[in-house]
């Protein structure tokens, strides 16, 4: 589920990020968070002989990038309620706000307890990916960028038909 989870996340947000960044810089960028990340999780607790693997503090350094560059896109969330099912667009900043919340509460938890689960490697990818992209928004305009592009991506919204699967054109 965790890979899963990744990999959605990265499709959801990657694309974006890499059109924005071009296809080599982006991968400089995910491997820069992908290390910021692994060294948060190393931090408090250098002795640990539990093995990292995986590449969700890579991710949430794209996300963080996200958070900066489009904080008015909207994150399509699937939302199961007993029997209803509803997919329901809601904000990236509250969708990346509520993760990175989530992502510190259980990071504590985890101190407490042990886990398996690297909370810590998901916020420290999230700063790096966070203060990386600042640069790119700065040259960019900084709030006079989010005023052009009102905090979306450059293509348009999803749109759905019947069966619910979103339809997004490019402009490439």
């Amino acid at each position: 589920m965790h890979l899963a989870g990744n990999m959605l996340f990265l499709w959801i947000f990657g694309d974006n990020m890499e059109e924005e960044m071009g296809h080599l810089p982006f991968l400089g960028f995910y491997i820069l968070s992908g290390f910021a990340a692994a060294y948060l999780q190393y931090l408090p607790n250098p002795t640990s002989a539990i093995p990292m693997v995986g590449a969700s503090g890579a991710i949430a350094g794209v996300m963080g990038g996200y958070l900066l560059l489009f904080p008015k896109a909207r994150v399509d969330v699937l939302l199961f309620f007993v029997v209803i099912v509803r997919i329901i667009p809601i904000p990236s900043f509250i969708v990346l706000g509520i993760w990175m919340a989530l992502q510190v509460v259980n990071g504590l938890g985890s101190d407490l307890q042990g886990g398996g689960t690297a909370y810590w490697a998901h916020v420290g990818g999230f700063i790096a990916g966070f203060v990386m992209t600042l640069p790119i928004w700065l040259r960019r305009g900084s709030t006079h960028y989010w005023d052009r592009t009102e905090g979306h991506p450059p293509h348009p919204e999803a749109s759905y038909s019947r069966s619910n699967i979103p339809i997004i054109r490019r402009n490439r």
